[in-house]
């Protein structure tokens, strides 16, 4: 039997992704639409409250998955600590829930999936990236779409029109000066200056993460860290001293090279 076409919305938190939901449910309806989220269990307690409000304002619940275990969690059983190049916390926590949720639809529901995300033009190699492996990951080859490249070809102000038409105030990390929203600023891949806003602005946050990585690398007997620097470790504790020491405002416009982790925009 046929499968009938499902939406499914990569709800991640952030401006874009609710509002390539919006423009989803618009489109298609609500009765052929999902809003999915792979919950990390480190989110801001923010994002949860601007999710639900976004999903009420477009009249759709939100489809949650878990894994269970935190990232850090996750770094601690595969005895791998996520970094700024590398991180199995997105792959367990978040990408092998979308699979295993995509092959659920499929092989129970009879339903055949069409992933939306919200990736901008500015991002459009991540777009490949994202479009060649959901042609070869799951069991079958799953059709993704980027309406802020392909669709939209205006350039949108999306925070604006959340905020000012919608009435829905943004995460408070937009506010406090971070890219994203995810992992309440705990990001293995940010880099430099994102470590650096987290000092700034959460520095109980950056404790956290600095306790994680040295009880990780005390536990393992492993020389490795989070950040990196001349290709080899660089401790956020290193960091930190290296801030209090030389200010911190001059670490706040390092230009990073680290690549999005997923969770920015699944």
């Amino acid at each position: 039997m046929e499968r009938k076409p499902v939406h499914v919305a990569m709800y991640s938190g952030g401006a874009s992704s609710a509002y390539v939901a919006y423009q989803m449910v618009q489109t298609h309806g609500v009765e052929n639409c999902i809003l999915f989220f792979t919950n990390t269990l480190w989110e801001d307690e923010d994002n949860y409250r601007f999710m639900e409000e976004v999903a009420d304002y477009i009249g759709i619940e939100v489809t949650e998955r878990i894994d269970g275990r935190t990232p850090e969690e996750v770094f601690i059983d595969t005895r791998f600590l996520g970094n700024s190049r590398l991180a199995k916390c997105s792959e367990e926590l978040k990408v092998k829930q979308t699979i295993f949720f995509l092959e659920e639809l499929r092989d129970e529901h009879n339903l055949e999936p069409i992933l939306y995300f919200g990736i901008g033009p500015h991002e459009s190699h991540r777009a490949v990236n994202l479009k060649e492996f959901y042609e070869h990951r799951p069991l079958e080859p799953v059709e993704t779409r980027f309406p802020m490249i392909e669709t939209f070809r205006e350039d949108i102000d999306v925070k604006v029109i959340i905020e000012e038409e919608w009435g829905i105030k943004l995460p408070r990390m937009y506010e406090l000066g971070f890219s994203h929203a995810n992992c309440a600023g705990r990001c293995v891949r940010g880099g430099f200056q994102h470590y650096a806003q987290l000092y700034k602005v959460w520095p109980d946050q950056y404790a956290l993460q600095e306790e994680m990585e040295e009880n990780f690398r005390e536990h393992f007997e492993k020389d490795v860290s989070i950040l990196k620097k001349d290709g080899g470790p660089y401790t956020l504790k290193e960091y930190r001293e290296r801030m209090d020491r030389e200010g911190i405002e001059g670490f706040l416009k390092i230009q990073d090279e680290t690549v999005p982790c997923v969770c920015s925009f699944s």
